[in-house]
């Protein structure tokens, strides 16, 4: 509901926008960063700890980032770092299965695993009271999870069960279809959560071999938000994850995309078609974005943003040829920006699409409507990080992708100050080489359209 909402406000922003001259931006400051006073990053046993202490609630959430996500992984071992965590839910050395779940209960906590391509986030949410008990469970699943067969067979066959139902929902088969086709020959083309060949395949020994060889300090990252001390994170670092192997991972961001540009065009595939008998037709496209680093980063954020609300203007609201469309912006090391659709009429859609990427790449945005929309993702962000869970997550992106804990704080000035001129810049240097994936009749759709972008 949230994000429709906010798509309605883009659209309104965006349902007039001026593509002629907007006359000279003016003169800005620089973005200001605030003194962050509840924050600090510290060093415990090679371990590099962000903490922000919130006392406004009880909760407290302890995310670990295993760093380097998919590019510590091969097609054929995809997976297989969530596998051996969601393993560890059915006993440690120390814990039974019963023990495990009737001890996490009774302190009211709950244990995540996020698999994402940039790394792996193995986390909790807990209670103040229970903070020291929680993680005394969470690091003895991460560091002494068992690798027993039967465990390891239940799990891959739960993965195996959930991979397979990709081919069950239409929008989760666009997707995968989708990151498969668009960043082929890349770390981002290697599905996080693994494939039915790459599951099937991962054993009890694989697992073994991979925590041993992978689960060291200089791939941890640990940010916790809440009412604790610092005094007690470290102590309860040293007395656990403290204690793994240093290792020699070093986190770098994957290369820039305008490095490797030719090859990049050259592994992609053409635009895939996946016929189904559907009420509707699903589509969805990625290009390359710019690196986290860049100054276009949120310049094309924006842009997306102003995009969607044309889109959903335009197909939505005023042609009704759908009731889902979006301009996605994909937020990761080297970002990557979209196109998605569901309409029973996939060539009047896909041609008002290329008209709207079009005039944003060759006119400039109505600077009034564009603070409208930069407004619209600051009451976004404010509410994207109610949680401390979220503000762990901002944190971490912060210091991974742009290698500073602070730079989070400075989210806001940095989309206000985006001028039309950033935003053109940005359409037209990364809106195109789109390769869609296309689930549904494809006798409605002309392959050379979905080709053209």
């Amino acid at each position: 509901m949230r994000r429709a909402l906010i798509a309605i406000a883009l659209a309104a922003a965006a349902a007039f926008p001026a593509l002629g001259a907007a006359g000279p931006a003016p003169t800005r400051p620089g973005p200001v960063v605030p003194v962050d006073t509840m924050t600090s990053s510290f060093d415990v046993d090679g371990i590099q700890v962000i903490l922000r202490r919130n006392a406004a609630n009880d909760v407290v959430a302890a995310n670990l980032y295993l760093l380097g996500g998919t590019r510590q992984e091969t097609e054929a071992t995809a997976g297989i770092e969530p596998m051996m965590l969601w393993v560890s839910e059915l006993g440690t050395t120390h814990y039974s299965r019963e023990a495990l779940r009737l001890k996490t209960a009774q302190l009211g906590s709950a244990i995540v695993v996020e698999p994402r391509p940039d790394w792996t986030m193995f986390g909790f949410r807990g209670v103040r009271a229970a903070f020291d008990s929680t993680w005394m469970i969470f690091a003895d699943r991460l560091m002494n999870g068992t690798t027993d067969s039967a465990a390891v067979n239940l799990i891959r066959a739960q993965v195996l069960s959930a991979v397979r139902q990709r081919r069950d929902s239409p929008d989760d088969l666009v997707q995968y279809l989708a990151d498969s086709v668009a960043f082929a020959g890349q770390p981002y083309g290697i599905e996080p959560t693994g494939t039915e060949r790459s599951i099937a395949a991962i054993t009890p020994e694989a697992i073994a071999r991979y925590r041993a060889t992978q689960l060291v300090k200089s791939r941890m990252l640990l940010v916790v938000v809440g009412n604790v001390s610092r005094a007690q994170v470290e102590r309860l670092v040293h007395l656990t994850i403290g204690r793994l192997p240093e290792g020699n991972y070093r986190w770098t961001p994957p290369a820039d995309s305008a490095v490797h540009a030719d090859s990049i065009a050259a592994a992609r595939a053409a635009s895939v078609l996946v016929p189904r008998a559907l009420p509707t037709n699903y589509i969805l496209g990625y290009y390359t974005g710019p690196s986290s680093t860049s100054a276009d980063y949120q310049a094309l954020r924006v842009a997306s943003a102003v995009l969607g609300g044309r889109l959903f203007a335009e197909v939505r609201s005023r042609r009704n040829l759908t009731y889902a469309v979006e301009a996605p912006f994909v937020e990761r090391a080297i970002s990557a920006g979209g196109l998605y659709v569901t309409t029973v009429s996939p060539d009047s859609v896909l041609r008002l699409m290329r008209r709207e990427v079009r005039n944003l790449q060759n006119g400039l945005v109505d600077r009034d409507n564009l603070e409208v929309i930069v407004s619209q993702f600051i009451t976004e962000y404010f509410l994207n990080n109610e949680t401390n869970a979220e503000q762990a997550n901002f944190l971490a992106r912060a210091q991974l992708y742009r290698g500073d804990w602070r730079v989070a704080d400075r989210f806001v000035d940095e989309l206000r100050h985006v001028t039309p001129d950033d935003v053109r810049r940005a359409a037209q240097r990364y809106m195109h080489d789109v390769r869609f994936a296309y689930v549904g009749d494809t006798t409605k759709v002309s392959r050379a359209l979905l080709d053209s972008f």
